[in-house]
């Protein structure tokens, strides 16, 4: 059985080879998800299936960074959890498919880490000396989601030193 991981990440390279690029608005038109600007309030982004299409509804003032992570994010519950989408019933007004569901979330997340976040460029980062912040900054994105990337090529069998970071940063 593979780890939770295991499965996300191996996904993430499989649609990362398919289309030959890490950019989650090209993923999404070549995987067919329509990606909805919307103004909430508290919510980044959402994942749902209507009527057989699929589609993201994403927070519309996101800073350009966050947003390819939540991009990213949404479109790992398309690969990896979209019958469970489609058995929660669709989007209902702001009553939003939340995904209260753990296991979920950090599968999403090690999916936009795994293709955000090039095995070699952050194992490049690390020897020569950067931290997580340092990395974050340097590849445009979130200390957490590089913490998790950190985390998770620990678990692949490098030595690295680990770094703290909450798994739930896109709530």
């Amino acid at each position: 059985m593979l780890l939770r991981s295991e499965g996300a990440i191996i996904k993430a390279n499989k649609i990362i080879r398919k289309y030959g690029t890490r950019d989650p608005v090209h993923l999404a038109e070549e995987l067919n998800i329509t990606v909805v600007p919307r103004n909430f309030k508290r919510q980044k982004g959402v994942y749902t299936v209507i009527e057989r299409n699929r589609f993201v509804f994403i927070k519309a003032d996101l800073h350009p960074v966050m947003r390819a992570i939540v991009l990213l994010h949404e479109i790992a519950h398309d690969q990896l959890h979209r019958s469970e989408a489609v058995s929660a019933g669709g989007f209902q007004e702001f009553n939003i498919f939340d995904m209260t569901n753990k296991r979920m979330e950090y599968e999403a997340n090690v999916f936009a880490a795994q293709v955000s976040l090039p095995d070699d460029e952050i194992l490049d980062y690390i020897m020569q000396g950067y931290d997580v912040e340092q990395i974050a900054g340097t590849m445009y994105s979130d200390i957490n989601l590089v913490a998790l990337k950190v985390a998770e090529l620990n678990r692949q069998g490098y030595r690295l030193r680990r770094q703290e970071s909450q798994y739930d940063f896109l709530k």
